[in-house]
C-alpha cells in the first residue's frame, strides 16, 4: 500500500509487550530510495532517547488507530545502541544496531528489501567509518527546491511510500503559487540529481510536462489505476513490471 510518509509521522509504535514512543522521522538512501530507519521517540518512557527500528522489525501500519507495530520487546529497544538525532547516522553506529538486533546489513546484497533496485544516475559512495553519506532524513529534505529541466516548479512537500517493502515511490511537490498550490508526484527514476548540498532536485521533466500531469489529490489514496495514468503520461516504464 502507498501511504505518505508525513502521515505516518506522530504514529504510534508498538512493541510486542507495549507501547515504545512515537515516529518522528524517517530514514532513507538516495541509492535504492529505500526507507531505511524509522526515528523513534520514546517520549516520557526513556526521557531524551530517540532509536533506530529497521524496516524489517517492521509490521503493517494500522492507519485506521495510527499505529506502527514493531516485533520487538520494550527491553530490546531500551538496551540498543542510543543515537543522536541532531547528527549524521555514523556507519559505526549502524553497524552496533546490526549486530544488537541481528538485522542484516542493507548495504550489502542480502540486505536490499524485496522491491528494491537501484535508481538509474545515481553513484554509491563506499561506506565507510564516518557515516553513509546516502542516508538521508525525509523531515530535513522536506522544502528542498525543485527544478524542471527549465525552471523551478516548486519544493518537496513529501515521500510515498509503499509501507509493504518502504521502497519510496514518488516524492511529492508542492508547486506553490505557480499552479495555485497543487501537488504533484515525481518518481524518482525521474530525477536527474539530487545538489545536498544546494537543497536542490533537479528533475528530467518540463515545466509544461508537470503542468499537465494527471491531478494528485493528497486525501485520495493512490491506487493502481492512477499509477498506470501517471506512468503512460509520461512514457516511462512501470516500476512494477
Amino acid at each position: 500500500m502507498l501511504r505518505s510518509l508525513q502521515e505516518i509521522v506522530g504514529y504510534q509504535i508498538e512493541a510486542s509487550d507495549g507501547e515504545l514512543g512515537r515516529v518522528k522521522d524517517f530514514y532513507f538512501d538516495d541509492v535504492h530510495w529505500g526507507a531505511r530507519y524509522v526515528l523513534v521517540d520514546t517520549g516520557k518512557w526513556l526521557p531524551g532517547r530517540k532509536v533506530l527500528v529497521a524496516p524489517g522489525s517492521v509490521g503493517r501500519p494500522d492507519h485506521d488507530r495510527q499505529v506502527l507495530p514493531v516485533d520487538l520487546t520494550r527491553e530490546q529497544v531500551a538496551d540498543s545502541p542510543s543515537i543522536d538525532a541532531d547528527r549524521p547516522v555514523s556507519r559505526q553506529k549502524e553497524q552496533e544496531l546490526m549486530e544488537y538486533f541481528g538485522w542484516q546489513p542493507y548495504w550489502e546484497p542480502l540486505g536490499m528489501f524485496p522491491g528494491q533496485a537501484p535508481v538509474p544516475h545515481r553513484r554509491r559512495t563506499p561506506p565507510d567509518s564516518k557515516g553513509d553519506p546516502n542516508l538521508r532524513s525525509a523531515k530535513a529534505i522536506s522544502g528542498y527546491r525543485i527544478d524542471a529541466t527549465d525552471g523551478e516548479m516548486g519544493k518537496v512537500a513529501d515521500f510515498i511510500a509503499d509501507t509493504n517493502s518502504w521502497v519510496i515511490r514518488y516524492v511529492v511537490a508542492g508547486t506553490g503559487n505557480w499552479l495555485s498550490g497543487r501537488k504533484v508526484l515525481v518518481a524518482p527514476a525521474w530525477i536527474r540529481n539530487v545538489d545536498w548540498e544546494a537543497h536542490q532536485v533537479h528533475l528530467e521533466l518540463s515545466k509544461e510536462q508537470v503542468r499537465h500531469s494527471p491531478e494528485y489529490d493528497p486525501k485520495a489514496p493512490i491506487n493502481r489505476e492512477y499509477e498506470v495514468r501517471l506512468y503512460d503520461y509520461y512514457g516511462r516504464p512501470r516500476y512494477w513490471k
